[in-house]
């Protein structure tokens, strides 16, 4: 039987590559994007072109009314998901001392309750299957901080304590629950900056692809890693 996986915020970056990474191993994707619908249109129809089924979900994770209508609907159409991979995130970086309400509250309603406003719906019916995998998105971040990130690392280090007493609670009902944390990878965001600066703060000197968090991500969701459960897996190239 062919296991579903829903990705949230896969219409880009690390979320499309690991939809598409997971599509290449088997399992069939729900795609998630907020406003995006044609780049994730665009990856469904990659997906269907490696032979799996893929389908797309639009809403705004930070809204938990719109969150659990979209995705109870979806289950009840088409079957409960095997998996999880929470990954929609935003950044609104500035200083502490400069950074105002809006880039506070927006980064964690989308970072931190995100992640609740997904995994709240879907975590009775994933315990009624008795198996499952849940994947949350953390960062370097959230483990070591980042200065003009103070709203972004406390949403990242936030999900990181959810992930690990979501863990404990849940592991009799054979369902693992996991942190990615990656570090500095490819994106629009980091292909401005300079070799020198790269060199400097990742000692393996160059940036990390999102193929690289994609596969971790992959491992999680493979039977070699049903006893891996309640970990943060760091991908940063020695940075922290």
């Amino acid at each position: 039987m062919v296991k579903t996986v829903i990705i949230t915020g896969s219409s880009r970056g690390i979320g499309r590559e690991t939809a598409i990474y997971l599509a290449k191993n088997g399992f069939d994707i729900v795609l998630h994007c907020n406003k995006n619908t044609q780049k994730a249109l665009e990856v469904k129809e990659i997906i269907e072109q490696l032979g799996q089924n893929a389908r797309v979900l639009q809403f705004d994770v930070s809204d938990r009314e719109q969150t659990k209508e979209v995705l109870l609907k979806d289950i009840e159409q088409n079957g409960m998901y095997y998996g999880v991979v929470a990954n929609a995130g935003i950044t609104a970086d500035n200083l502490f001392p400069a950074m105002d309400d809006d880039q506070w509250d927006r980064v964690i309603n989308t970072n931190l309750n995100g992640f609740y406003n997904t995994i709240k719906p879907l975590i009775m019916p994933m315990i009624q299957q008795r198996q499952g995998r849940i994947v949350a998105l953390s960062s370097v971040s959230g483990l070591a901080g980042n200065k003009g990130q103070v709203n972004y690392s406390a949403s990242k280090a936030a999900v990181i304590g959810a992930v690990k007493s979501l863990s404990k609670e849940i592991a009799r009902r054979n369902i693992t629950v996991n942190c990615i944390a990656p570090g500095m990878i490819e994106s629009d965001m980091t292909s401005e900056i300079p070799f020198d600066i790269i060199k400097d703060i990742i000692p393996m000197r160059r940036i990390g692809t999102a193929k690289e968090v994609a596969s971790a991500i992959n491992y999680l969701f493979s039977e070699d890693a049903s006893y891996i459960t309640g970990q943060v897996i760091s991908i940063n190239g020695g940075m922290y």
